[in-house]
């Protein structure tokens, strides 16, 4: 999406597969800079995939990439796809603080590439669907642990700015619990909290409110609204129409690896041009 706003997010003809199995077929896209784009379609279409490429935890095949000014390129034909390489993939799909510099087996990989996507890291924060908190550790001590071990920000530079993350998100009196004592709704708030505390320039979400009871659902998203107010640049993954209707600067159907249609919200919601979105959409409203 082009607005007035500079683009945070300039994707090119990014490309991903798996075992030969395209996954990502040449994604273009761009956000500006304070938006909230909602991606939506069909389980396996790839939204997930994107949403990792962007974020590094998976290395894209081809393609370029600028997020928060830090360029990636890859040339098509470069990764060796062999089972070592997809091993270690494996190995860290659901491990966030693996640094790139870790993925030994991408031997075609420059050290200026690992550089550089280390440092994007850094500037994107990632919601997952699991949301990965640390079950032995309290809500404060989940949101201090990256800063304190990856930026090396003292402890109580750390918690004092954890806390005021947590108020600003309603979880300031929960601050001494551990994840298994509070509700799903909460241990949403307490993960976004924790992306929060690495300062990031970019949010990521992959369906936020997807194992959320409906009561629970408004809290989180009221915390996403807060965010889009103050000028965070945010991506989400959803199935939430109403959501993505009533929030989303932009809306973009993706199926089939493949961006389909994309406009404002009340665009694709009332008036979609592309008879795969409109399939789509009267699916969901059966």
């Amino acid at each position: 999406m082009e607005t007035g706003r500079a683009n945070i997010i300039e994707i090119v003809k990014l490309e991903k597969s798996y075992e030969g199995i395209p996954v990502l077929k040449g994604i273009d896209l761009k956000v500006g800079k304070g938006d909230l784009v909602s991606i939506i379609g069909r389980s396996g279409c790839g939204k997930t995939t994107l949403l990792r490429c962007i974020n590094c935890l998976e290395i894209f095949d081809a393609g370029e990439m600028n997020i928060a000014g830090i360029k990636l390129h890859r040339e098509k034909g470069s990764n060796k796809e062999d089972k070592k390489i997809r091993k270690q993939q494996n190995d860290i799909r659901n491990n966030i603080s693996m640094p790139i510099q870790d993925l030994k087996s991408y031997d075609d990989i420059s050290e200026d590439f690992r550089i550089k996507a280390n440092k994007l890291r850094s500037n994107v924060g990632m919601l997952f669907q699991s949301l990965n908190l640390f079950p032995h550790m309290t809500v404060i001590e989940n949101i201090i642990k990256a800063p304190v071990v990856v930026q090396k920000t003292d402890k109580e530079t750390a918690r004092k700015y954890a806390k005021f993350i947590l108020e600003k998100v309603g979880m300031e009196k929960y601050a001494n619990r551990y994840p298994h004592q509070l509700s799903g709704g909460q241990c949403q708030r307490v993960a976004i909290s924790r992306a929060l505390a690495m300062n990031p320039k970019v949010m990521l979400y992959d369906e936020p409110t997807s194992a959320l009871d409906p009561e629970l659902v408004e809290e989180v998203l009221q915390v996403m609204r807060l965010l889009h107010d103050e000028g965070m640049t945010q991506l989400v993954v959803t199935h939430t129409l109403s959501f993505a209707r009533n929030v989303s600067d932009e809306v973009i159907y993706m199926e089939d690896g493949k961006f389909i249609e994309s406009g404002k919200p009340e665009e694709i919601f009332t008036n979609p041009k592309d008879d795969r979105t409109k399939e789509y959409l009267q699916i969901l409203r059966q």
